[in-house]
């Protein structure tokens, strides 16, 4: 039949983690799959469709392979993802520096099949003196052997569907000087400067100073783009909304739509800010420097250097950085890090923390600032209470660059777009819900709040922030909708109050409690995916009863408890003190006989 496509053939992306697997599925497909320097971004096989010359192929893209012994989980998804389809082709990726690394993995793994070989990373490889012969490598290989370096998008799928069509196997995996010369193996000046904790620990504390003044301080880059929505928003489109005549309809655009909306949707240039500062961290090698800096500390509270990429992921996404801990080879480490990243501050939270800081400190950059250190430090505590022996720590090292502009564009594109769409329908029938509820009776007469259907179906919940002096329903509401997704928590309040109207005691508490709860309902979700359904919700009504006791003790001490509290606290120190004394003693007690003899 005319203009009906053939179907060619499946080409299977395998190779290490890092590679460059998911680039090269991007550029063929057309997709949006996550790349990133760490192992673990491909957390499971991702297919799509590849169209070139009226044919169309299928390409699925696999996590990354070191072995076939298949430590990890991602490599025994691979290994046997292969297996199953031995008809496929295989499309084996790798880093020039990593070849001859890499070729006895391809030669086991393409075995008995039809192949060829992309190699990636060619120009890098090159400045850093090593060279590759690729038509002495054609002839030694026996197979297809290209540099995807430079190809577009085109050239690159013609050339893929041509070595699919006519690819052979591997004759040999050893690689002569002729055809391959490895670099120079010395660090760069920049890589002994990010490699030394002395000087990269303080640059990343600095880098995540200055990315939080830019996007929180008043009068900066992010506070004026916020104004510039809000005021469209509050002043420009709600001055509009007041010339409608009918007050019901009235209410529903000013109040259902704008005012909660606009209190989401204005955030949106610091949350930009916030992706924009972890993807050009993430995609120059920083991130994986990082890593290897600090696992020596996490290895002594149980966790690996492997999962700070995890716990930085958390600060963007909750449920995304739950899904990249696959590529934890070790369970129980994996296990740990799902339960330490709700503590982790995500973008959700964002306007929620900025929304109530007004009450509580006039400046939000120093408001922000110390609620993402505490969500920090309680991440790390949950980390020392589940302490068990981390595992060795073996990583690739991701090659410094100049991150690419078009892939930080598309990225954040596609960050803020997902955004959008959320905002525009889970948080938007959130909105336009609550509004209906609070703004009729049961007889759907129009009303206020106090006599609404939802004051009757949650008047009862008003004894949850009693304890933080919040005696009203209404913020309980506020509060509990955050298990939908936290930007409900601003919408809500805005809604109701127009901002936050108790003390600065109160308001700090209630930050405390929508830092410490349950995630959203993405992230439970995908903490069921990867702990099971069981297991998840338990967590998640953990958290929230947790995070309301943290609550009701941080309004505790600050309205005037700490005197109470250092009471309560004196004893166990005492306790401390002498056990140390005894201690000391005992040892002296030991060593004197040693001394004497």
């Amino acid at each position: 039949m005319r203009g009906r496509k053939e179907s060619l053939t499946e080409v299977l992306l395998v190779g290490n983690p890092n590679a460059g697997k998911s680039t090269l599925f991007n550029a063929l497909t057309g997709g949006n799959a996550k790349v990133g320097n760490w192992h673990g971004v491909t957390v499971g096989a991702v297919s799509r469709t590849a169209v070139c010359g009226g044919k169309s192929f299928t390409v699925t893209d696999l996590p990354g392979v070191y072995s076939t012994d298949a430590m990890s989980m991602e490599e025994r998804l691979s290994v046997d993802y292969i297996s199953r389809h031995s008809a496929a082709f295989l499309l084996f990726v790798c880093e020039c520096a990593q070849l001859p690394r890499a070729l006895p993995l391809f030669e086991t793994l393409s075995k008995g099949r039809k192949c060829a070989l992309v190699l990636t990373k060619k120009k890098q490889f090159e400045r850093m003196g090593g060279r590759i012969d690729l038509a002495a490598l054609n002839r030694l290989l026996g197979v297809k052997a290209v540099s995807a370096e430079g190809m577009k998008k085109r050239e690159l799928r013609e050339t893929v569907a041509r070595m699919a069509e006519s690819g052979g196997e591997i004759a040999a995996s050893s690689l002569p000087e002729s055809c391959f010369c490895p670099p120079r193996e010395d660090l760069s000046p920049a890589d002994r400067l990010l490699t030394n904790g002395w000087f990269a620990l303080p640059l990343f504390f600095a880098l995540l100073l200055f990315v939080f003044w830019l996007t929180f301080a008043p009068g900066v880059l992010g506070d004026r783009l916020k104004s510039l929505i809000d005021a469209f928003f509050s002043e420009t489109l709600a001055g509009y909304a007041q010339n409608i005549p009918s007050p019901v309809l009235r209410g529903f655009v000013a109040d259902g739509i704008l005012h909660s909306v606009g209190a989401v949707l204005c955030f949106l240039p610091q949350i930009f800010l916030l992706f924009l500062a972890l993807l050009l961290m993430e995609e120059s090698g920083f991130l994986s420097r990082l890593a290897l800096l600090t696992d020596g500390a996490f290895s002594k509270i149980g966790l690996s250097g492997r999962a700070v990429f995890s716990l930085l992921m958390g600060f963007g996404c909750t449920a995304a950085a739950i899904l990249t801990t696959r590529g934890l080879d070790d369970k129980r480490i994996q296990r740990r890090v799902i339960l330490c990243l709700p503590y982790i501050s995500c973008s959700a939270k964002l306007p929620v923390y900025l929304t109530l800081s007004a009450s509580f400190f006039g400046n939000p950059f120093f408001a922000v600032v110390l609620l993402y250190a505490l969500g920090v430090g309680l991440s790390l505590g949950m980390a020392l209470l589940l302490k068990q022996d981390a595992p060795p720590f073996v990583m690739e090292l991701a090659p410094l660059q100049i991150p690419s502009f078009r892939f930080v564009a598309k990225s954040l594109y596609f960050q803020l777009k997902q955004f959008i769409i959320k905002l525009g329908t889970v948080i938007l029938a959130f909105f336009l819900a609550s509004w209906l509820l609070s703004s009729f009776n049961w007889k759907f007469e129009y009303c206020g709040v106090e006599e609404s259907m939802l004051r009757d179906l949650c008047g009862g919940l008003k004894f949850l922030f009693a304890p933080v002096g919040m005696n009203d329903w209404k913020i309980a509401y506020a509060a509990l909708s955050g298990l939908i997704a936290k930007e409900n928590v601003a919408g809500a309040l805005e809604l109701f109050y127009g901002g936050f109207p108790y003390s600065a005691q109160s308001a700090f508490a209630f930050a405390v409690f929508i830092l410490a709860c349950s995630p959203c309902v993405s992230a439970i979700a995908a903490s069921a995916r990867e702990l099971g359904k069981r297991a998840a919700l338990l967590n998640a009504l953990l958290q929230t009863v947790s995070a309301l006791l943290l609550s009701y003790l941080t309004y505790f001490l600050l309205s005037g408890g700490w005197g109470y509290a250092l009471l309560l606290l004196l004893p166990v120190l005492l306790c401390g003190i002498l056990k140390k004394h005894e201690k000391v003693h005992r040892k002296r007690g030991k060593l004197a006989p040693k001394l004497h003899g």
